[in-house]
């Protein structure tokens, strides 16, 4: 007869390198992701990529024809569609990934109760917070392959260089998803979560998004320089129109930095929630 002394609870083992931390399985946080998108939110994901391709339309295309060239930086004029088309790739990737690491996060941290479930299981709070992020890349991966087709049909990639693009977005999004899923697992409601649209709407307004950061007054311009989505459409910018120069490598850092310190704050959120 099996009694209560008798049975065993299960002792969860994570075998890797950081034991409390990585178990080397963030490939099944993300398969459980894909799968949940395809199922449930599949509308959503489409509709992001048809957003920046309206703007570009609206923007680029249509109001662009009566503004003309721009000037760059480097002294180039590109026509003005071509300049707003590398800032709003940025953007969609900027987008996607906080779309995946805030309000599905917000959701499955307060509501679903499902990283409880997952830190139940050899997965360490990396494991999680890596899977999350690299489902954050895809969808941004599957935006920039989309957009940069459309860039191309219309003639707004003038550069060999612009396949560097690609990287570049996944390097942005990677920088937001890390640091967005930390940010969110401090929101308690709704309404601190709205915080977010407000931090994000003046970014893509002043970021050199549809604008030259020169029409704006000499302090603005160093608040706007140290928004990560200014380096972000400088970056992707360079390599669609050619026009790279020693600040690229200054954008990578940025964003380096940026994904080092997101990543050290999402995990150490998630262990401080759900490993006490």
């Amino acid at each position: 007869m099996t009694t209560l002394e008798s049975i065993s609870t299960p002792k969860v083992t994570r075998q890797f390198l950081l034991p409390s931390l990585y178990a080397g399985n963030a490939r099944s946080v993300m398969e459980r992701g894909v799968l949940a998108t395809a199922s449930t939110n599949w509308l959503i994901v489409v509709s992001g990529f048809f957003e920046p391709v309206f703007y570009l339309l609206a923007m680029g295309i249509g109001l662009g024809s009566f503004i003309g060239n721009v000037e760059l930086p480097g002294g180039q004029s590109v026509p003005y569609a071509a300049y707003i088309a590398p800032a709003l790739l940025a953007v969609a990737a900027m987008n996607g990934a906080i779309f995946d690491s805030t309000w599905n996060v917000f959701f499955k941290m307060n509501f679903g109760r499902i990283y409880d479930g997952m830190l139940a299981t050899p997965l360490g709070p990396f494991d999680v917070a890596l899977g999350e992020i690299m489902l954050a890349l895809a969808r941004g991966f599957v935006y920039a392959c989309g957009f940069l087709t459309v860039m191309q049909a219309l003639g707004l990639n003038l550069s060999w260089s612009a396949i560097l693009a690609l990287p570049s977005v996944l390097l942005i999004a990677f920088a937001f998803a890390s640091f967005g899923m930390g940010i969110t697992s401090y929101m308690k409601t709704f309404q601190q979560m709205d915080w977010i649209n407000f931090i994000l709407l003046p970014m893509f307004l002043l970021s050199a998004t549809f604008f030259p950061i020169s029409v704006y007054p000499q302090a603005l311009q160093w608040i706007i320089q140290a928004m990560p989505l200014w380096h972000g459409v400088e970056l992707v910018r360079g390599f669609t129109t050619g026009m790279m120069d020693s600040a690229t490598i200054w954008h990578v850092l940025y964003f380096a930095v940026m994904i080092v310190l997101g990543l050290t704050l999402t995990t150490r959120r998630l262990k401080a929630l759900f490993l006490k």
